[in-house]
């Protein structure tokens, strides 16, 4: 209006209200162009030829709704796979976040990582907390994962951490993957704490080594973790569990896309049944018997104490070693015996403590 005055002087007028002359002969032109609002207009280009083309977004956001809790990297070798070229990781991570599939970005930590040589050297055993159900019972994932290749070899929904019950999922792992070389477990229940255990000796019978996590130290069993923290990121917290049937039915789907859909990014986006190959030991029809050579001291642990009788003497083994045969063979000349189950070390004799020492 002022400036539509005769002999209004626009630069002074854009100075008295604290613009420039730019922004003022702007919203001069705007204005008798028949302008009413003078909002700022989109600086948006009118054509983008670098734009992400529609189809590749929506197929983008198609990987990640069907898995909810998959990256950027996840979803790119997902592309890749299905012959699509994809674009930048960032954009894709972009294209998540515009279309609010994830959360702001948070700091993270990088973690040296290490891992055996070949799959079978090392399985990882743990059992996941507990979950209540929907009918409600409490239930314990158990999971085993290889070392090497991160492969799932069990995943199963158990309604206690009781012995038997570890067992028999272990043993149906064992048959279907064959015998790893060692396992490694932490020091709860039913592992034994690295104590001997009726498990850590049919373990041994099975020429499988228990390798026992330091105590209050998670981070030995950081593949274990952090394959924890993917089944609950996929499965617990999008699937309400409604009893141990249904629980177990999700596990093996989820089982199954884990080991060989999903990208893995410590495998460099490979899946874990790309690394693994089923171990080269079958799983026994019978549980092998110990044998020792003719002339060994040989004796047989008591089925109700769990001791043996040598020397005119009564020594404490294990009550997990009852009925077994044990060799007693001397370590030097100074009184001292290493009890053995086959050639493993399971306690030990020195005949100048007093008796019934451990």
């Amino acid at each position: 209006m002022l400036a539509s005055l005769e002999g209004a002087n626009v630069s002074a007028i854009c100075e008295r209200f604290c613009i420039s002359r730019q922004t003022g002969h702007l919203w001069l032109r705007r204005h008798a162009a028949g302008e009413e609002s003078f909002a700022d207009r989109s600086r948006r280009p009118l054509d983008s030829p670098r734009r992400m083309a529609r189809v590749l977004e929506e197929k983008i956001l198609e990987v990640r709704d069907a898995h909810p809790a998959w990256g950027a990297r996840k979803i790119a070798a997902i592309l890749n796979r299905c012959g699509i070229e994809p674009p930048a990781v960032s954009s894709i991570h972009a294209v998540l976040q515009r279309h609010g599939r994830i959360a702001p970005d948070r700091p993270g930590r990088d973690f040296e990582r290490f891992e055996k040589t070949a799959p079978n050297d090392l399985w990882q055993m743990d059992f996941k907390g507990r979950t209540r159900l929907a009918n409600p019972e409490w239930m314990h994932a158990l999971t085993i994962i290889d070392d090497h290749s991160r492969f799932a070899v069990e995943l199963g929904a158990c309604l206690n951490q009781q012995l038997q019950t570890v067992q028999n999922r272990l043993e149906r792992a064992l048959r279907h993957h064959g015998l790893p070389e060692a396992i490694y477990v932490d020091n709860g229940p039913p592992w034994g704490g690295g104590k001997w255990t009726i498990l850590r000796v049919w373990l041994l019978k099975l020429g499988i080594r228990s390798i026992y996590s330091r105590p209050y130290h998670p981070q030995g069993r950081g593949k274990n973790e952090r394959f924890h923290r993917t089944l609950g990121a996929e499965v617990f917290n999008l699937v309400n569990l409604r009893d141990q049937a249904h629980a177990q039915a999700v596990f093996d789907r989820w089982r199954h896309i884990y080991n060989r859909e999903r990208p893995h990014q410590a495998l460099d986006q490979a899946t874990p049944a790309e690394r693994y190959r089923p171990s080269r030991r079958p799983y026994p029809e019978t549980l092998p018997i110990p044998q020792y050579d003719e002339g060994e001291i040989v004796r047989k642990v008591d089925p109700s104490r769990g001791r043996v009788q040598f020397k005119g003497r009564t020594w404490a083994v294990s009550d997990a070693l009852a009925g077994e045969t044990v060799a007693i063979r001397p370590r030097g000349r100074d009184g001292k015996y290493d009890i053995c189950l086959g050639a493993h070390r399971v306690a030990s004799i020195d005949l100048n403590q007093p008796e019934n020492s451990e």
